[in-house]
């Protein structure tokens, strides 16, 4: 019996409950908060995505987490303002919040990690 490869079973879990999370949405109202947050699945799902990624950082070649980090960088601002759009003078839910809140700091422990020793004098 071939051994499992946890990593992508973890995609493909999440994968699956980011497509179940999509279509539940469709269920939302078409105004107000409702429509707020179907026209933030995208931006929620690409968060958690990021954020997911980040959590493996660790995994990519030294050569290469540089790019990542820029990628991720450009992706959570990138997503955190269409949120912060769409909730225009009004905080974000407190679920996208603290969404938010992850990714940035999966970001900085992973500028943190890639940032190399300071020199002693």
């Amino acid at each position: 019996m071939p051994s499992l490869d946890a990593d992508r079973l973890t995609w493909a879990v999440l994968l699956g409950r980011w497509v179940d999370f999509a279509q539940s949405a469709l269920a939302l109202p078409q105004e107000g908060d409702g429509r707020r947050l179907r026209q933030a699945v995208p931006d929620i799902i690409m968060l958690q995505a990021v954020w997911f990624a980040l959590m493996h950082l660790d995994e990519l070649d030294p050569c290469e987490r540089a790019l990542g980090l820029d990628r991720a960088q450009i992706l959570i601002d990138k997503h955190i303002a269409v949120l912060r759009g769409l909730w225009r003078g009004q905080a974000l839910p407190p679920a996208l919040a603290d969404l938010v809140q992850d990714a940035r700091q999966a970001l900085a422990r992973g500028q943190t990690a890639q940032e190399p020793p300071a020199m002693g004098r």
